[in-house]
């Protein structure tokens, strides 16, 4: 059974489906969770720290599906590769927020990811401190996808090109075929290595 937490924001991702984030109403998000609305800002301290969790949250899955495609994808490093910019660019076309963190474009039905980094007030307590913690950039999610391929992969393979062709997909899609097989003629390997 998930906790409070996951299920306010199993709750506020939902609502993202059907209204957009200055219509979602923190009642609302506490009654489909099944807590009271204080639960909610005991957890969340505001609207604010709502959305910078959920934001973090769903970047925390977008890397750990990185993890995963390089711990999983059999093959070459060139395989591991593409599949990581197969997984940016599907990632992207499923969750509005990875697009968004992905692009730097925060549409203004979903909550803002320019949330500020702020320190938590003084005498903050433990929610309070999680809620208040910032939300990555569009530099921080592709230096963290470049470091976790960087450390997966053998040899001399060009990472850093990956990652930008892949986010640069996400924002302006590119030939038939996707970035899997633009990457892999790129690249140098065939369809499928």
């Amino acid at each position: 059974m998930p906790t409070a937490r996951e299920a306010l924001l199993d709750a506020a991702y939902t609502s993202l489906a059907v209204r957009p984030w200055s219509a979602v109403r923190m009642v609302d998000v506490a009654a489909a969770a099944g807590v009271s609305r204080q639960t909610l800002y005991n957890e969340f301290g505001s609207k604010d720290g709502l959305a910078r969790a959920l934001v973090r949250r769903e970047a925390d899955g977008f890397f750990a599906g990185v993890d995963r495609v390089l711990a999983e994808r059999a093959g070459t490093d060139t395989d591991r590769l593409v599949g990581v910019a197969e997984w940016i660019v599907r990632a992207a076309g499923v969750n509005p927020l990875v697009r968004a963190l992905l692009s730097g474009c925060w549409p203004e039905q979903l909550p803002s990811g320019r949330a500020a980094r702020t320190a938590p007030a003084p005498g903050a307590g433990a929610a309070q401190r999680r809620a208040d913690g910032g939300v990555p950039g569009v530099g921080d999610v592709v230096a963290a996808v470049r470091e976790r391929a960087g450390a997966a992969i053998e040899g001399d393979r060009p990472v850093e090109m990956v990652v930008r062709v892949a986010v640069s997909w996400v924002v302006a899609p590119g030939p038939d075929g996707g970035v899997g097989e633009f990457l892999r003629g790129v690249l140098g390997a065939g369809p499928g290595g």
